[in-house]
């Protein structure tokens, strides 16, 4: 009996760590409309969100505007926030496409290189962004996951961690305008 209890014990959590794998940009490849970042990040775009702490409150607030182009295969994407207590912030992303259909993306604020893999209507980025802290920087890593919810709308939920710890969150809506 308690052989028969301990296999119980290991099938249970077996299934219950297997439940708990890590959600990848594959999981979405059959979701529609398809994200393509050349027909998306192409022409105006506004972004509107929020950031919050490590407890999940919302400290910060900003709005965007987003100017995109491809150029010769490149795209990028001049982004110029402004923040609910009035700091502006730019940032201007370069989007490389790879042969593996992923992309490189950089910007002067981001350390090194940020990966990006798309599937379906997804784009997954993941990159270390160096921030302003007290009279120094910090280096967070960004986890960005986007989601493509109809041909105008992205929606974008990034995790920011420091040594592996969830330290906040970022929640935005990019919305495509007329060119």
């Amino acid at each position: 009996m308690r052989l028969l209890s301990a296999v119980s014990l290991l099938l249970a959590l077996t299934l219950g760590l297997a439940g708990c794998s890590p959600v990848t940009v594959q999981d979405y490849a059959d979701n529609r409309p398809r994200l393509v970042p050349e027909e998306f990040f192409q022409g105006q775009l506004t972004a509107h969100g929020v950031i919050k702490n490590r407890g999940g409150k919302v400290i910060r607030y900003f709005n965007a505007d987003i100017k995109a182009w491809w150029e010769d295969g490149i795209g990028t994407l001049e982004e110029d926030f402004v923040f609910d207590d009035g700091e502006p912030e730019r940032r201007v992303w370069t989007l490389t496409p790879q042969d593996d259909g992923s992309y490189i993306g950089t910007a002067g604020d981001v350390v090194g290189d940020g990966r990006i893999t798309l599937a379906g209507n997804s784009m997954f980025l993941d990159y270390v962004l160096r921030i302003p802290y007290n009279d120094d920087t910090l280096d967070l890593r960004i986890d960005d996951r986007m989601y493509l919810v109809n041909p105008t709308t992205l929606i974008n939920e990034s995790t920011m961690t420091k040594f592996g710890i969830r330290v906040g969150e970022i929640l935005l809506v990019i919305e495509k305008r007329g060119d």
